[in-house]
């Protein structure tokens, strides 16, 4: 009976020792990830200037402000973003070790190409918003107003503007990895995706609808790449339920 109390209490400690581990192990990766966005920060900073010349290369008309903030603002927008895309496949990496003890090594090669895969998807995301979408609703805004209106551009409403044509792209170009990763752990099926599917294709036209300026050519070149998206998010999702499958039956046979 002592030796039962004993034991218990052991595997008690070792439980517990376990958990604390896992908690530095966690710490350690959230100071690595937040170490190298404040790095990518400082790196964005020092070449803020340039990127802003870059942005604004081919605008036809010249952004003013309304205050000295507005430029310190627009600064730190930009060299956020940079950090943001640049971490990425920190962030990846670093979760990626923190879960690699407890995945299979067939689980960890494949979950290992989430890290480049995540980062250039994100970056196509920006530029689809950046190089398609964005010329498409600035002209559009811009011949509503024809020679009506004397064209006054502020700094930090420009880029805003930017910002919101261009980042929810990025997220939504995330979308197969999800999906992927979603269906490696069980969550989610290719066969559950098809069921949904006229309800995400109504709510990705629905979102392509109101980012884009109410005519048909901007509607019908923004919903094509999200449904497609949608489509190759199910493929990922069946390649990666299969495979699921024939490793169990593997397993059920060698036993």
């Amino acid at each position: 009976m002592v030796f039962t109390l004993v034991e218990e209490k052991q595997r008690y400690e070792d439980k517990e020792m376990t958990l604390v581990e896992h908690l530095e192990e966690l710490r350690k990766r959230i100071f690595i990830v937040v170490g190298a966005l404040i790095l990518f920060f400082i790196v964005g900073f020092i070449f803020v200037q340039d990127l802003y010349r870059w942005l604004i290369a081919d605008l036809d008309v010249k952004l003013t402000i309304l205050s000295p903030t507005d430029i310190l603002w627009v600064y730190v927008m930009l060299a956020g973003v940079f950090a943001i895309t640049m971490t990425i496949p920190v962030f990846v990496w670093q979760l990626w070790m923190f879960v690699k003890p407890a995945l299979t090594p067939r689980e960890r090669k494949v979950t290992l190409s989430y890290i480049p895969a995540t980062f250039l998807l994100f970056v196509l995301g920006l530029c689809f918003g950046y190089f398609v979408v964005l010329p498409m609703v600035f002209h559009f805004l811009m011949s509503l107003g024809e020679d009506l209106f004397a064209t006054m551009f502020t700094t930090e409403k420009y880029f805003r503007f930017i910002l919101n044509m261009t980042i929810p792209f990025a997220v939504l170009f995330e979308l197969p990895i999800i999906i992927m990763f979603l269906t490696s752990i069980g969550l989610i099926n290719p066969y559950a995706l098809q069921k949904m599917r006229k309800y995400a294709y109504f709510i990705l036209v629905i979102i392509a609808v109101t980012i884009t300026p109410p005519d048909f050519i901007s509607d019908f070149l923004v919903t094509i790449p999200l449904l497609l998206l949608y489509e190759v998010s199910i493929s990922i999702s069946k390649f990666v339920y299969k495979r699921k499958e024939k490793q169990v039956e593997q397993e059920a046979s060698s036993e």
